[in-house]
């Protein structure tokens, strides 16, 4: 199964940051990207907390005859048309395209380029909540855990980021937090 996290906390031209992940899903299939299922959106906090905005966030799986290495590519330059500048590490985003995973692949570690499965995934409810929508029996393939098991372990551990991190209605496009 291949995983892809979408998050973007500043509007674009295409409207709200949940607008603006409407928008990137159909750019992904424009770059041979298939969407096979898609989460609900997500509105959580900024991951380190900060004053900046809070992201709408929804994970996909999809099918495509790319390597992981030109889907990161791939990924990147969908970034930048939407008009994403990279300035500083965990910056506000016009968009943000990840790999959660690769099929089974397991590559690189944690200042890698491309390192997978997300060597972050397990400990955020942004990536989680979304994931646990259209994958509740995906196994990590280092953790050897299900999502289901993941989110258990993370309302244990971070049981305040779980529920703050909300699924929009539908039809809603962007709320403030809280």
């Amino acid at each position: 199964m291949i995983l892809i996290g979408l998050g973007a906390n500043l509007p674009s031209e295409y409207g709200t940051p949940a607008e603006t992940l409407e928008a990137a899903k159909t750019a992904l299939n424009d770059h041979g990207i298939s969407i096979v299922k898609a989460s609900s959106t997500y509105l959580s906090a900024p991951v380190p907390v900060s004053d900046a905005p809070w992201y709408a966030n929804a994970v996909v799986a999809v099918k495509t005859d790319l390597t992981s290495r030109i889907l990161l590519t791939a990924l990147n330059n969908i970034e930048a048309e939407f008009g994403r500048i990279r300035t500083y590490r965990n910056a506000p985003r016009i968009l943000d395209l990840d790999i959660i995973a690769f099929n089974d692949e397991v590559i690189g570690n944690e200042g890698s380029h491309l390192c997978l499965p997300h060597p972050r995934m397990h400990d955020r409810a942004f990536v989680l909540k979304p994931l646990i929508d259209i994958a509740p029996t995906w196994i990590h393939p280092v953790l050897k855990l299900s999502v289901s098991e993941l989110v258990e372990k993370g309302m244990q551990t971070q049981a305040d980021v779980f529920e703050q991190t909300i699924s929009l209605e539908k039809g809603e496009s962007y709320r403030v937090a809280g």
